[in-house]
């Protein structure tokens, strides 16, 4: 796969935005190639690159973050990440087991906001539910019932809804809002 970076060399134009993401089962990294192919039909440059290659944010014109959920944060090679980012126009976006208009979602939304909002201008968050590492859902069996994640019904549920995700419905929902995360902050100021 050429990345819009490579694309660019031909240009000569550098990528207008990055697009990093932390992916742990591939969900988020679901998301992220679903994005930036979305910008690329629609002629937004941007690059492409795991957490794990530091890509260097310098010249980026706004940046996107994505992480998979970890107790009520992003995971911490996309807090890691983040830590060293400073004056950047910041969007997110992530998945998480639990369902994206749950209590838990909007709670990690607003964390993680916060923390871009330290020393970056959020720009946004989009969550989707994705599925859950097999090995964690087979550890939650293992609990005893009173446990506060111990294994019921509901939440076998919600574990078999989660596997169906990220679908196709997610991949063009996450399309939509960092396209408008991109759009609003084009009057923003940024660390170019």
């Amino acid at each position: 796969m050429c990345s819009t970076q490579e694309q660019n060399k031909k240009t000569g134009e550098p990528p207008q935005g990055l697009i990093v993401y932390s992916s742990k089962t591939g969900n988020t990294r679901n998301l992220a190639e679903a994005i930036h192919r979305g910008f690329a039909e629609a002629g937004i440059s941007a690059q492409l690159a795991p957490v794990e290659e530091n890509p260097d944010p310098l010249g980026a014109a706004w940046i996107l973050l994505g992480f998979w959920a970890d107790r009520g944060r992003g995971d911490a090679k996309a807090l890691d990440y983040l830590k060293g980012l400073s004056g950047f126009r910041l969007g997110l976006f992530g998945t998480l087991g639990a369902y994206p208009d749950s209590a838990h979602a909007k709670g990690l939304a607003q964390t993680m906001q916060a923390l871009v909002a330290e020393k970056n201008t959020p720009l946004g968050c989009f969550l989707c539910q994705g599925k859950i590492d097999p090995a964690l859902t087979e550890r939650f069996k293992s609990l005893p019932a009173d446990h506060p994640h111990g294994m019921n019904e509901e939440r076998m549920q919600r574990h078999r809804e989660a596997a169906k995700h990220p679908d196709d419905a997610d991949r063009a929902a996450a399309i939509a809002a960092c396209t408008a995360m991109i759009a609003a902050s084009s009057g923003a100021g940024g660390a170019g």
